[in-house]
């Protein structure tokens, strides 16, 4: 039997970087892909179960009244708490600041420029080693234990 494809959401609403994206993706990995570039449309798909949703910050290119980044975050993480959420931005300084605020709500964040393909296919593979792990402490020590052995930062 044929492992399912991962599946993975794209939200953005710079449909250049959109389309960019998603090639590179399905140039070098097998994933199921659906893009959105609004997060209100992304938030309607939801039931469609992605694995891991790229989420740009600034989502108000297009319409000036789009729910930002973090507003869909929010939402997705109280409709799907499981969800892993890689926050995207053009701006380094957003990103850190995303990575120290909302560090219990994102898995990773990246900056929008022309590794980020690169970062997002390293960040992707870490999200999915991450369950690996949670899988096999759970286990080895039970489902209680996961977060507390989670949060143990190796050194």
């Amino acid at each position: 039997m044929k492992p399912e494809k991962v599946k993975l959401f794209i939200v953005d609403d710079d449909p250049m970087f959109i389309i960019k994206l998603a090639h590179e993706f399905h140039l070098h990995s097998d994933f199921t892909i659906e893009t959105f570039p609004t997060a209100e449309l992304c938030i309607e798909a939801l039931s469609h179960k992605p694995d891991v949703i790229i989420l740009d910050y600034q989502l108000d290119s297009v319409d000036k009244s789009a729910m930002d980044g973090l507003a869909a975050l929010e939402i997705i993480k109280k409709i799907h708490p499981g969800i892993q959420v890689v926050l995207l931005s053009a701006s380094e300084e957003t990103v850190k600041k995303a990575v120290e605020e909302m560090k219990d709500d994102i898995f990773e964040a990246a900056v929008k420029n022309k590794t980020a393909f690169a970062s997002l296919q390293n960040i992707i593979a870490s999200i999915f080693n991450h369950k690996k792990t949670s899988k096999e402490v759970a286990l080895i020590y039970g489902d209680d234990n996961i977060p507390f052995l989670l949060s143990i930062k190796s050194v």
